[in-house]
């Protein structure tokens, strides 16, 4: 007979210190508790909700049992039940990415489209003790004046182009987002921000690992404030918090290597004029696709047909070869028949893969970083690839002012690299930009496209998505037909299945 049982479920720390105020006797208000119990179970015959009750009575018990299976046996996913609510606050923007560079925690960040920001912001150690920091709070704090000029100009502009929208008090906040969100591309990555993260006891112990080994002073002190708040609560499951040879020396023999083999290998005038001839077919504004599966639309058929059927997957290929056209769409339109815009796509879309170039602003790669089932890996930033100036800006007469500032940025950027080039980035702003590699399957690029082509999307991220499409679509055309923003999925679906009542 089914059995459900609650085991758990998120409790506010302050909650749990009154709790444990009102009842010292209580010792075992700790997620460890959890994570042995259900390390027990592939062994103890007993109930789990038993295992439970013994490891509440027995926590030393429980801890030496964590120890054990975690770190002596190595089965370190029994770490992954217990989870740990960490605030974050008074970091840097540039502290937010490094952080969001770990897939398996939730996030939620202080958002640059909706609220006004301030003027706070952060001075990374190694600026304090270079003699740079009066100038580089004097860039900042120009940065900064100019967003609020910037939004005071965007504002009436939004309003004025949206006047419809601009009507209805409910719809206000909106058009206040796109001036703030427009404005926020001159302020810098040294901005303060906060964040809310969950993540579990064997992702902390990796997060603080990798920090502890990170050139930045201010990843390294947040791994040691995080692992004082966290040791107490669970440490038999934090253990090996040390940064490793692997995590603190790779990069840079990498960086090392690189330059060597940059240096031993460049490419001539006229190779480099022979490659960039050869990409154009594959590239659209700042995307590039540089690899796809092959017979993508194939491939992801076949799996389809695998699931339905009891037939091997070489049959189901060959099964492919003799089909046509409109027999392989109308294989796909059972797939999308009972499709909406809030379902995903089935699981066998995952089966090929895109690889994207890009080159895009902080603020469009912010908003990137969230998409956690893709694979990203990104370069420094980098003056030399230009800005991103949003249209409206310039539509505001604000361009001039905008280049003014970001010059004397870049200016004191080159000034700090010299002497500190692992925190010259701080002064670097939200139009700076980077390139980075981006593979997706096809499965998340319809996440991408319903969350990033809708018309309530921000208009970086809008523009690179949609190129991205374009591309995708030369490689698999039949599998992207509803690839659409969540307000273009009924035209899409009804374009699909025009010929429905024929069927």
């Amino acid at each position: 007979m089914m059995k459900i049982l609650l085991a758990g479920y998120n409790l506010d720390y302050e909650t749990i210190r009154e709790l444990q105020a009102a009842r010292p006797e209580l010792r075992n208000l700790t997620p460890e508790t959890i994570s042995a119990a259900y390390a027990r179970i592939s062994r103890d015959p007993r109930p789990v909700h038993e295992l439970r009750a013994v490891a509440r009575e027995e926590v030393e018990k429980a801890r030496q049992s964590n120890r054990t299976i975690v770190f002596g046996l190595g089965h370190s996913s029994v770490a992954e039940h217990a989870v740990f609510n960490i605030d974050i606050l008074g970091i840097s923007r540039l502290l937010v990415e490094e952080i969001q560079r770990f897939r398996l925690c939730s996030y939620t960040e202080k958002s640059q489209r909706y609220i006004l920001l301030t003027d706070d912001f952060v001075i990374p150690e190694e600026i304090r003790d270079t003699g740079l920091e009066e100038i580089f709070r004097e860039t900042v704090r120009e940065q900064n004046s100019l967003y609020h000029t910037l939004y005071a100009r965007l504002l009436p502009h939004v309003l004025e182009k949206n006047p419809e929208m601009a009507a209805v008090p409910e719809k206000r906040s909106t058009l206040e987002g796109w001036a703030k969100e427009d404005a926020r591309y001159i302020v810098s990555l040294a901005t303060e921000a906060q964040l809310g993260m969950t993540l579990n006891a064997r992702g902390l112990e990796l997060l603080l690992r990798r920090f502890a080994a990170h050139p930045l002073e201010e990843c390294r002190a947040f791994s040691q404030h995080l692992y004082e708040k966290t040791f107490e609560i669970a440490p038999s499951l934090i253990r090996y918090t040390e940064p490793t040879p692997f995590d603190r020396d790779t990069p840079t023999a990498l960086r090392r290597m690189t330059d060597e083999l940059i240096a031993r290998h460049a490419a001539g005038p006229e190779e480099e004029e022979r490659n960039s001839e050869n990409r154009k077919d594959w590239q659209r504004g700042d995307v590039r696709l540089i690899d796809a599966s092959p017979d993508a639309d194939d491939r992801i058929l076949a799996a389809l047909l695998h699931t339905s059927s009891r037939a091997p997957l070489d049959r189901c290929r060959n099964l492919l070869h003799r089909m046509d056209t409109v027999e392989k769409i109308a294989l796909l339109k059972e797939a999308f028949r009972f499709l909406s815009e809030h379902d995903a796509v089935q699981r066998e879309f995952e089966y090929a893969d895109l690889t994207f170039e890009l080159t895009l602003s902080a603020s469009c790669f912010a908003q990137l970083k969230r998409h956690r089932m893709a694979t990203l890996t990104v370069q420094d930033y980098n003056p030399d690839l230009s800005v991103t100036i949003p249209p409206a800006i310039i539509e505001v007469g604000m361009e001039s002012a905008f280049r003014e500032v970001i010059d004397r940025t870049e200016a004191i950027y080159r000034q700090i690299a010299q002497t500190v080039p692992q925190a010259a980035p701080y002064i670097l702003t939200n139009a700076h930009r980077r390139r980075a590699i981006l593979k997706v399957n096809a499965r998340e690029l319809y996440h991408m496209a319903r969350l990033r082509l809708d018309a309530h999307a921000q208009w970086d991220i809008r523009r690179l998505t949609g190129n991205m499409l374009t591309l995708a679509r030369k490689v698999m055309p039949l599998t992207l037909l509803l690839a659409t923003g969540k307000d273009g999925f009924a035209a899409a679906y009804g374009t699909l299945f025009s010929d429905r009542q024929q069927e």
